[in-house]
Protein backbone atom coordinates (compact mmCIF):
# COMPACT_ATOMS: atom_id res chain seq x y z
CA UNK A 1 0.00 0.00 0.00
CA UNK A 2 1.52 3.41 -0.84
CA UNK A 3 1.68 6.54 1.65
CA UNK A 4 -1.41 8.22 0.54
CA UNK A 5 -3.94 4.82 0.64
CA UNK A 6 -2.73 4.29 4.57
CA UNK A 7 -2.41 8.07 5.10
CA UNK A 8 -6.79 8.00 3.95
CA UNK A 9 -7.35 4.64 6.29
CA UNK A 10 -6.42 6.47 8.86
CA UNK A 11 -7.55 9.92 8.00
CA UNK A 12 -11.13 8.08 7.84
CA UNK A 13 -10.65 6.83 11.57
CA UNK A 14 -9.69 9.74 13.07
CA UNK A 15 -13.00 11.73 10.96
CA UNK A 16 -15.14 8.65 12.56
CA UNK A 17 -13.90 10.03 16.18
CA UNK A 18 -14.04 13.49 15.24
CA UNK A 19 -17.68 13.71 14.32
CA UNK A 20 -18.44 11.50 17.50
CA UNK A 21 -16.71 14.61 19.35
CA UNK A 22 -18.82 17.16 16.89
CA UNK A 23 -15.33 18.70 16.19
CA UNK A 24 -14.18 18.32 12.40
CA UNK A 25 -12.89 21.42 11.63
CA UNK A 26 -10.79 21.37 15.25
CA UNK A 27 -9.63 18.14 14.62
CA UNK A 28 -8.07 18.55 11.27
CA UNK A 29 -6.61 22.29 12.69
CA UNK A 30 -4.79 20.55 15.42
CA UNK A 31 -3.58 17.65 12.70
CA UNK A 32 -2.25 20.08 10.38
CA UNK A 33 -0.40 21.75 12.88
CA UNK A 34 1.39 18.82 13.91
CA UNK A 35 1.74 17.96 10.15
CA UNK A 36 3.36 21.68 9.79
CA UNK A 37 5.31 21.29 13.02
CA UNK A 38 6.91 18.03 11.39
CA UNK A 39 7.72 20.05 8.44
CA UNK A 40 8.98 23.03 9.74
CA UNK A 41 10.89 21.73 12.93
CA UNK A 42 14.12 19.00 11.78
CA UNK A 43 14.51 18.27 15.80
CA UNK A 44 10.61 17.12 16.15
CA UNK A 45 10.66 15.38 12.70
CA UNK A 46 13.82 13.34 13.55
CA UNK A 47 12.27 12.34 16.74
CA UNK A 48 9.24 11.68 15.52
CA UNK A 49 11.28 9.16 12.69
CA UNK A 50 13.68 7.90 14.36
CA UNK A 51 14.13 4.34 14.97
CA UNK A 52 16.05 4.17 17.31
CA UNK A 53 13.55 5.45 20.02
CA UNK A 54 10.65 3.33 21.54
CA UNK A 55 7.27 4.12 21.05
CA UNK A 56 6.71 4.44 24.07
CA UNK A 57 9.34 7.25 25.13
CA UNK A 58 7.46 8.90 21.68
CA UNK A 59 4.33 8.50 23.06
CA UNK A 60 5.64 9.45 26.77
CA UNK A 61 6.97 13.51 25.31
CA UNK A 62 4.04 13.51 22.60
CA UNK A 63 1.69 13.05 25.95
CA UNK A 64 3.74 15.95 28.01
CA UNK A 65 3.36 18.01 25.26
CA UNK A 66 0.00 17.75 24.25
CA UNK A 67 -1.69 16.28 27.40
CA UNK A 68 -3.36 20.04 28.06
CA UNK A 69 -3.77 21.34 24.43
CA UNK A 70 -5.79 18.46 22.97
CA UNK A 71 -8.97 16.61 24.05
CA UNK A 72 -8.23 13.34 25.27
CA UNK A 73 -9.49 11.10 22.19
CA UNK A 74 -7.88 13.19 19.37
CA UNK A 75 -4.65 12.79 21.71
CA UNK A 76 -5.19 8.66 22.21
CA UNK A 77 -5.53 8.66 18.13
CA UNK A 78 -1.52 10.29 17.60
CA UNK A 79 -0.44 7.39 20.28
CA UNK A 80 -2.35 5.01 18.02
CA UNK A 81 -0.49 6.40 15.05
CA UNK A 82 2.85 6.19 16.39
CA UNK A 83 2.14 2.59 18.72
CA UNK A 84 1.58 1.28 15.09
CA UNK A 85 4.75 3.04 13.86
CA UNK A 86 3.24 5.50 11.27
CA UNK A 87 3.97 8.68 12.41
CA UNK A 88 5.49 9.42 9.35
CA UNK A 89 2.85 9.53 7.18
CA UNK A 90 1.17 12.45 9.92
CA UNK A 91 1.41 14.92 7.08
CA UNK A 92 -0.16 12.67 4.68
CA UNK A 93 -3.26 11.99 6.98
CA UNK A 94 -3.36 15.64 7.07
CA UNK A 95 -4.04 16.13 3.88
CA UNK A 96 -6.36 13.24 3.32
CA UNK A 97 -8.37 14.51 6.30
CA UNK A 98 -8.55 17.96 5.02
CA UNK A 99 -9.85 15.94 1.48
CA UNK A 100 -12.45 13.81 3.53
CA UNK A 101 -13.68 17.22 5.24
CA UNK A 102 -14.28 18.45 1.71
CA UNK A 103 -15.92 15.75 0.27
CA UNK A 104 -18.32 15.36 3.45
CA UNK A 105 -18.92 19.22 2.68
CA UNK A 106 -19.37 19.74 -0.55
CA UNK A 107 -16.61 21.84 -0.70
CA UNK A 108 -13.65 22.62 -3.33
CA UNK A 109 -10.67 25.09 -3.08
CA UNK A 110 -9.84 27.14 -5.52
CA UNK A 111 -6.32 28.50 -6.97
CA UNK A 112 -7.31 32.05 -7.84
CA UNK A 113 -4.71 34.70 -9.79
CA UNK A 114 -5.45 38.18 -10.07
CA UNK A 115 -3.86 41.07 -11.28
CA UNK A 116 -4.44 43.51 -8.84
CA UNK A 117 -5.30 43.19 -4.54
CA UNK A 118 -8.85 42.16 -4.43
CA UNK A 119 -11.46 43.48 -1.58
CA UNK A 120 -13.79 41.16 0.69
CA UNK A 121 -16.88 41.87 -1.12
CA UNK A 122 -15.22 41.03 -4.45
CA UNK A 123 -13.83 37.66 -2.82
CA UNK A 124 -17.20 37.05 -1.96
CA UNK A 125 -18.66 37.54 -5.46
CA UNK A 126 -16.01 35.46 -6.60
CA UNK A 127 -16.51 32.84 -4.47
CA UNK A 128 -20.50 32.81 -5.40
CA UNK A 129 -19.87 32.94 -8.62
CA UNK A 130 -17.26 29.62 -8.76
CA UNK A 131 -19.98 27.92 -6.54
CA UNK A 132 -22.33 28.35 -9.12
CA UNK A 133 -20.23 27.18 -11.97
CA UNK A 134 -18.89 24.07 -10.24
CA UNK A 135 -21.99 23.09 -8.22
CA UNK A 136 -19.90 22.96 -4.89
CA UNK A 137 -18.91 25.33 -2.35
CA UNK A 138 -15.81 27.03 -3.51
CA UNK A 139 -13.28 28.26 -1.40
CA UNK A 140 -10.57 30.79 -3.23
CA UNK A 141 -7.22 30.63 -2.69
CA UNK A 142 -6.36 34.45 -4.04
CA UNK A 143 -2.84 35.47 -4.88
CA UNK A 144 -1.83 38.52 -6.92
CA UNK A 145 0.71 38.53 -9.91
CA UNK A 146 0.55 41.93 -12.26
CA UNK A 147 1.91 40.53 -15.06
CA UNK A 148 -1.70 38.34 -16.04
CA UNK A 149 -2.40 42.75 -16.37
CA UNK A 150 -6.50 41.90 -15.69
CA UNK A 151 -8.82 39.13 -15.42
CA UNK A 152 -8.55 36.31 -13.55
CA UNK A 153 -7.26 32.47 -13.83
CA UNK A 154 -8.42 29.97 -12.04
CA UNK A 155 -7.06 26.31 -11.18
CA UNK A 156 -9.35 23.76 -9.51
CA UNK A 157 -7.56 20.36 -9.18
CA UNK A 158 -6.14 19.66 -12.61
CA UNK A 159 -9.06 22.07 -14.23
CA UNK A 160 -7.44 25.66 -15.07
CA UNK A 161 -9.69 28.15 -16.63
CA UNK A 162 -7.83 31.19 -17.90
CA UNK A 163 -9.32 34.54 -18.07
CA UNK A 164 -6.91 36.81 -18.00
CA UNK A 165 -6.79 39.71 -20.32
CA UNK A 166 -2.73 38.40 -20.91
CA UNK A 167 -4.36 35.40 -22.43
CA UNK A 168 -6.69 36.81 -24.65
CA UNK A 169 -4.44 39.36 -25.79
CA UNK A 170 -1.97 36.48 -26.91
CA UNK A 171 -5.13 34.94 -28.78
CA UNK A 172 -5.55 38.10 -30.54
CA UNK A 173 -2.24 38.51 -31.91
CA UNK A 174 -2.96 34.54 -32.86
CA UNK A 175 -5.64 35.51 -34.46
CA UNK A 176 -4.20 38.61 -36.35
CA UNK A 177 -0.59 36.59 -37.92
CA UNK A 178 -3.38 33.94 -38.71
CA UNK A 179 -5.21 36.40 -40.67
CA UNK A 180 -2.50 37.92 -42.15
CA UNK A 181 -0.86 34.26 -43.15
CA UNK A 182 -4.16 34.02 -45.49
Amino acid sequence: MNESTIGRNYAEALLTLAKKSGDVEQWGALLDAIAAAMRDDKTLRSFIESPKLAASHKIAVLQNALVERVPRLFLRYIETVVQKRRQMLIPAIATEYQALIDESENRLHANVTVARETTEPEKDALARQLSRMLGKRVVPHITQNPAILGGLIVRVGDTVMDGSVRKRLSVLKQRMLASQRS
